[in-house]
């Protein structure tokens, strides 16, 4: 979740929290000197032990039966209004309209933005901020909603260990493009450099998300950019959607992170690599497959028990080629000399003996 993604009043209501409290504000990035190596050094909650993002080991989760599916609110219906789309230098953003809001919480929670990740286009390369059993996704898309029942706004939620509520959506790359995702991708042309915004038609959000909105992860984590702060409750759904290739390298390659007027950096990486999870549980809104983990000896009896069957097959095909070799097929038994009444060249009959 990137907190650069906030509308300008959320960002000068940050930054008055920074000047009020003394926290040390200073311009980070992925990589280099202030990449994300160095951020624990000036924003302190990025050093925590609830941070995001995370792996998920799904052998370890633990399933909880009262996770029941999630109920966006207000996604569909976006009105008549044209949503916004900017590029913060670090993401692209959309912020979305105070009505749509998050149900199947334990609290209410209102919509505040949506944002990207995305890795380099290269092979094998990353570009999801969580993982599932070590294994990243082309791109991860985040919907950031905070805690309208318990605060008044986002800048006091954010602050709060129960203030914000993100929905994670892991995106692979398929053949056909999905055509929600038109409805930012179209237009990033618009919003090149950082600082750049432009409108764009109001479309379906709840068309970004799967369609299985029953089967998640669920944790308690933190923001994952700068200042870092540890109020997220992350859903994190196993169900990924799919983009086009095409799409993808849109995303990839139209933006830059740096302004109009200054050397070109183009946005690529913008991802945090997964963060230890420590003593914080993973829980699963579905129960895990049953898995046989078979012990030492289990596994030595299995393999024992191979080996003697093979030899036992081996033993009885031996027997059967060995059977069928000693009956020489093909040749014939000599007729019974009894039978025989042909007399042979040469050779007089016996004379037949008189009827007694």
């Amino acid at each position: 979740m990137d907190l650069v993604g906030l509308s300008l009043p959320l960002l000068l209501v940050f930054w008055q929290w920074t000047t009020t409290t003394g926290a040390a504000v200073t311009y980070w990035t992925y990589t280099g000197s202030v990449g994300q190596s160095k951020w624990a050094d000036y924003f302190p909650d990025c050093g925590g032990k609830a941070q995001s993002p995370v792996d998920v080991a799904t052998v370890q989760t633990q399933y909880d039966p009262s996770l029941g599916p999630l109920t966006p609110l207000g996604y569909s219906q976006h009105g008549n209004k044209p949503f916004s789309l900017y590029n913060n230098g670090h993401t692209v953003v959309v912020p979305l309209p105070g009505w749509m809001g998050l149900g199947g919480l334990p609290w209410q929670f209102t919509a505040v933005q949506m944002h990207l990740h995305w890795g380099n286009g290269a092979p094998e390369a990353g570009g999801s901020e969580h993982t599932i059993n070590g294994q990243s996704s082309a791109a991860e898309l985040h919907v950031v909603h905070y805690n309208s029942e318990l605060y008044p706004n986002m800048s006091v939620a954010m602050t709060q260990q129960d203030g914000l509520a993100v929905l994670g959506v892991l995106i692979e790359t398929g053949e056909e493009a999905n055509q929600a995702f038109w409805n930012i991708l179209n237009y990033l042309g618009r919003i090149r450099h950082a600082g750049q915004s432009v409108s764009i038609p109001a479309f379906d959000v709840q068309s970004l998300l799967p369609s299985d909105l029953g089967r998640y992860y669920r944790y308690n984590g933190s923001l994952t950019t700068p200042p870092c702060f540890q109020s997220v409750l992350w859903t994190l759904f196993t169900e990924t959607v799919k983009i086009s290739h095409t799409q993808l390298m849109k995303l990839e390659t139209v933006l830059y992170a740096s302004k109009e007027d200054a050397d070109c950096v183009v946005m690529q990486d913008n991802y945090r690599t997964p963060q230890p999870l420590n003593d914080r549980t993973i829980l699963s809104s579905f129960p895990l497959e049953s898995v046989k983990v078979y012990t030492a000896g289990e596994i030595t009896a299995i393999v024992i028990g191979a080996l003697c069957g093979c030899v036992g097959v081996a033993v009885i095909i031996r027997f059967i080629v060995k059977t069928i070799r000693t009956k020489e097929p093909g040749k014939e038994l000599k007729p019974d000399v009894a039978l025989n009444t042909t007399t042979e060249p040469g050779k007089k009959e016996d004379p037949v003996p008189p009827a007694v």
